[in-house]
C-alpha cells in the first residue's frame, strides 16, 4: 500500500473505527501482544463498550488492517494496517533532546575519517533503538599522498599507493619487457606531481587530456604507463577508486534477540539474520531509499527480502557537501517497531553524518 492508498483508506474509515484502530496498534506497537477489547476500553477517549468495540474489530479484520494471530482473544495489525497507520494516522513527535545530545555529541567524536562516521552512526543508532543499525555507502575515494611504480619481474610492476588518510594499497600491472627502470620512475614522477592530494577520479580525465594533447613531456613509452597505470587504479577491483561499489556496515544485530519470547521469534530471528548476511540484497532494498527526500519505511513483504522474517526498516539518505546523496542509513527491526520514535531519530542522525562528512 502506497502513501496515497493509505490517505484514502483512512479518509474512508469513520470517526470510531479510526480512534479504535489508531489506539490498537499504538498498544500493540507498546507491548508487541495481541490487543483486547477490555484494553481498548480502557485506553480510548470514546464511551464504547468492548462489545462495541469487538465488532469495529470484526469490521477492521475485514477491511484486511487486523488479524487474529493463533487463538488470541485479541487483534494485532497486518502489514498493510501498519502501512495505514504509519501514512494516515502516526504522530511523528521531535526527537527527545537527551537523544538529540547524545547523538550530537557521539558523532562529533568520531572522528573525520568516513568508516569512523559512518560506523559510530550505525552503532548509535543500534544503541538507542534496541535494533540493529545499518549504513550502505558508496566506497569513497581517498585523496592520494604518493603513488610509485616499482618493477617486480620481466613484464609486471607493482603499484604503490598512499592515501592521504594512512591506507596503503599495492596493484600489480602489466608492463612492456624490457621496460628500463628509468620509466618507472618518470611515471611515478608525473603522476605525483598531478595527484598528490586529489583522488584518481578527479585527476584522471586532466592527465589523460594532457597525454592525448601531447603536451605532457614524456616520451611515448612513459605515457603508454601512465595511461596503463591508469586505467588499472581505476578499475573496479580497487578499493580506493571504486566509486560504484557499495560497503555494508550492520551493528548492534544482536539486539534483534532481545524481544525473543517463544520459539517462533527465534525461528523468526534466525531468518532475520539470514536475511541480513544476503548483503547485496539489503544494499538494493536500502538504496531504494535514496529516492526521494526524507525518510522512508519499508514493512515486512513489501520487499521479497524480508517477506518471512517480518521485519521493518526505516531508513534515510544522506548528501555531501553538495548536496549529492552519498549513502543511506537506518535501523533495522521487528515490524513492531517505535515509529514515531524511530523516524525522527534515524532523520537527524542522517543530517549529522551528512553534515560530517560535508
Amino acid at each position: 500500500m502506497d502513501a496515497v492508498s493509505a490517505q484514502a483508506l483512512n479518509k474512508a474509515l469513520g470517526e470510531r473505527p479510526r480512534e479504535v484502530f489508531r489506539h490498537l496498534v499504538e498498544a500493540f506497537l507498546a507491548s508487541g501482544e495481541p490487543v483486547g477489547s477490555r484494553t481498548l476500553s480502557q485506553r480510548l477517549p470514546l464511551a464504547l463498550s468492548p462489545a462495541s468495540i469487538r465488532n469495529v474489530m470484526a469490521d477492521l479484520e475485514s477491511m484486511g488492517l487486523l488479524y487474529a494471530p493463533h487463538t488470541s482473544a485479541g487483534r494485532a495489525p497486518t502489514e498493510k494496517g501498519l502501512r495505514l497507520f504509519v501514512d494516515g494516522l502516526l504522530e511523528i513527535g521531535e526527537l527527545a533532546p537527551d537523544e538529540r545530545v547524545a547523538i550530537e555529541a557521539r558523532m562529533s567524536g568520531s572522528g573525520r575519517a568516513v568508516e569512523d562516521v559512518l560506523t559510530q552512526a550505525t552503532s548509535l543508532l543500534s544503541g538507542l533503538s534496541n535494533c540493529a543499525g545499518l549504513v550502505v555507502s558508496s566506497k569513497q575515494d581517498s585523496a592520494l599522498k604518493h603513488i610509485e611504480f616499482v618493477a617486480v619481474a620481466p613484464g609486471k610492476a607493482l603499484v604503490v599507493m598512499v592515501s592521504e588518510d594512512g591506507q596503503v594499497e599495492n596493484r600489480l600491472i602489466d608492463t612492456p619487457v624490457g621496460l628500463p627502470p628509468s620509466v618507472l620512475s618518470e611515471a611515478s614522477n608525473y603522476l605525483n606531481a598531478r595527484l598528490r592530494g586529489r583522488t584518481i577520479d578527479a585527476a584522471r580525465g586532466e592527465v589523460l587530456l594532457e597525454l592525448e594533447g601531447e603536451r605532457a613531456e614524456l616520451d611515448r613509452l612513459t605515457a603508454k604507463i601512465v595511461a596503463e597505470g591508469l586505467a588499472t587504479l581505476s578499475s573496479s577491483g580497487g578499493s580506493l577508486r571504486n566509486s560504484e561499489e557499495k560497503v555494508l556496515i550492520v551493528r548492534g544485530a544482536s539486539h534483534l534477540l532481545d524481544t525473543v519470547e517463544a520459539q517462533v521469534d527465534i525461528e523468526r530471528v534466525r531468518t532475520l539474520f539470514e536475511d541480513i548476511e544476503r548483503k547485496n540484497e539489503l544494499i538494493r532494498l536500502l538504496e531504494l531509499a535514496r529516492e526521494g527526500d526524507g525518510v522512508r519505511i519499508f514493512i515486512g513483504s513489501e520487499n521479497r527480502l524480508f517477506s518471512l522474517s517480518g521485519s521493518s526498516i526505516v531508513a534515510a539518505p544522506y548528501a555531501n557537501a553538495q548536496g549529492k546523496v552519498i549513502g543511506v542509513i537506518g535501523v533495522l527491526g521487528p515490524t513492531r517497531l517505535n515509529y514515531g520514535r524511530i523516524i525522527p531519530m534515524v532523520d537527524h542522525t542522517a543530517k549529522v553524518v551528512g553534515r560530517l562528512l560535508g
